[in-house]
Formats: structure tokens, sequence, C-alpha cells
């Protein structure tokens, strides 16, 4: 069964490690969210990229989400000390190397997919990630502060920097119209057995995909094959903001109406048990509803969703 998966985040990287157990890792393909990448000490960083990469290796720190486990941030430390431009973002020492070797690659003229390839195969990923997009793609938050300032800001200086406390008026993807799906993306969405949505961030995560031209359209085309799991538990995100962003594009914070964000695209909806009472509204919006435990605090549980989203169980 090959498997193509749109992801972005945490509840991404937690799906993913339960899907390369229910099906062979070399079936998979991830379609990863770069919108929210952003250049910092010269370094380019790919936050969504690594945090995919670095949980279908193993070595994702399990209780931050992000990074790797046992990192350590002297390097940031000591930037915010000599007051560094951009050291509010907190890159861990064996993250820097990462960056670091990126950056390299793509000052030789690499694409960003050749990059992503490269780094995976160091660390071991047997699945293929491709980045959704090699063209800049940047995600932007037009904000209004307390004192009622009108703030345009790119997505990390939104959610890290300023810990998402500003009043979001709209969301844009500056690029998108003129960026290309990078190589492999449109046929491994047409080739997939099952195109599956995973539990991100709709707005910051997924949006950003579905926006680089020609992407939405091949998912709508997957029809029965699309299934999505919604990021909401019982009327909130397991982690993140998406809180705060779907109310900005007309979507109620409830896993029922985070179904509607994906109309056309997804056939089947996946909500938590918590939500069981919300069940019958998903099925007035999707063709098809389903129940699972969707929260993934240990592999086992995510293999176990990966199966039922999978129809594997």
């Amino acid at each position: 069964m090959r498997v193509t998966a749109l992801a972005g985040g945490v509840g991404a990287g937690k799906f993913l490690r339960g899907l390369v157990r229910a099906v062979p890792a070399e079936d998979v393909t991830v379609i990863v969210n770069t919108g929210d990448d952003i250049v910092l000490h010269g370094l380019h960083v790919s936050p969504d990229v690594d945090s995919v990469t670095y949980w279908l290796a193993g070595v994702a720190d399990r209780e931050r989400g992000w990074g790797m486990a046992g990192e350590t941030f002297r390097a940031a430390e000591k930037l915010r000390e000599l007051g560094a431009p951009g050291s509010w973002f907190n890159l861990g020492d064996l993250d820097l190397a990462t960056h670091l070797f990126r950056t390299d690659l793509l000052a030789l003229g690499m694409s960003l997919s050749e990059v992503t390839q490269r780094i995976t195969e160091r660390f071991g990923v047997r699945s293929l990630v491709l980045p959704m997009t090699d063209d800049p793609v940047t995600t932007r938050v037009q904000a209004v502060d307390e004192s009622g300032s009108s703030l345009d800001l790119h997505f990390q200086e939104y959610w890290v920097q300023r810990g998402a406390q500003d009043e979001v008026q709209s969301i844009r993807y500056e690029g998108a119209e003129q960026a290309a799906p990078s190589r492999g993306v449109i046929p491994a969405i047409e080739e997939a057995d099952v195109v599956v949505i995973c539990p991100s961030n709709p707005v910051a995560s997924i949006g950003p995909i579905l926006a680089i031209p020609g992407v939405r359209a091949a998912v709508a085309e997957r029809d029965e094959r699309v299934v999505g799991v919604s990021p909401i538990v019982g009327g909130a995100p397991l982690r993140g903001m998406a809180d705060k962003l779907l109310p900005v594009v007309g979507v109620d914070v409830d896993a029922a109406a985070v179904a509607t964000y994906y109309d056309g695209l997804v056939h089947r909806w996946v909500i938590d048990r918590r939500d069981t009472d919300l069940l019958e509204r998903t099925a007035e919006l999707v063709p098809v509803a389903g129940v699972f435990d969707t929260v993934m605090d240990t592999d086992s549980r995510a293999e176990a969703l990966a199966r039922y989203v999978l129809d594997l169980h």
C-alpha cells in the first residue's frame, strides 16, 4: 500500500511514527510544509521538514515535541548573550548541524528537495520526505498588538518570538501563487493508494501545502482515497495555536468543524473518542466519519491510529 501524507508539526511527526509501523516505510511519501522556513544567523532553518525527519528517524525529543533528544543549547545561550538578531529562536546544538549542512549544500546550488533527501538518508529515514516546494514561500500573519498597532509578522515571529499573543486578522502564504510543487509531489499524490492529511495545524501546516498550484486539485481528484485526522480534541488543539488561527479563516474550533477547512478534499474524517458527541454532525460534513483514539502518546497508539486511518484494523 502506497501512502502519501501531507504533514507539518508535532502531530504529524507522532502520526508518521505509527504510519511506518503500519506499512513499510519505503511505501510512505511525506509532503511537508515549508511555509515557516526562516533564515537565522545566516542559516536556512526548515522547522517542519526537520521535525518530520527527526520523528521518522526516532531521534525527536518526545517531551518538547521539537528538536532532537539529548539536545543542548549552549550556542543559543551564547548568541543571546551577544545580542544576536534572531536569538529569540531556540536552535539546539545538534540541530545547528542540520542547518549548517543544509545551508552549505543550498549554497552549492542544490535544491531544498535534494538537500532534504541527503539529510534524511544520513538520518536513516527510509520514507521519501518532500518539501512542498523548492521555491520560497512564507507564511505571514497580519496581526494587531495590545496597543492597537498593526503588525506584519513572519509566522515564526508571531508564534515563537511573540508567543502568539497578538490578535490575528489574516494569514497569507507569500510567494505560493508563483511557486511550483517540488519534483515528485504531484505524482506522489496521484499514485498513492491513500492520501492522509495528518493531524497538523490546518492553517499553519497544511494550508501552505494546499496553496501551492496544482496540489489542492491533485488531492481533490483522489476523492475516496483521501482521509484526514482532526487535530482538535475536546475543543482545543493538543499543541500549538490552531485555536487562534482557525477562527480567522472562518472555522470553529471543534473536531467536526475542522473538516470544513478541507471541504471538497477529504472523503473520510477521523475524530477523537472524546468528541463522539460530534459524530453525527461530522457525518453531515463528510461522506464517511470515524471515531478513534487520536492522542498518540506512544508509538503503539500512533500505529493503531494509522491502521484505523488506512482501514487496516
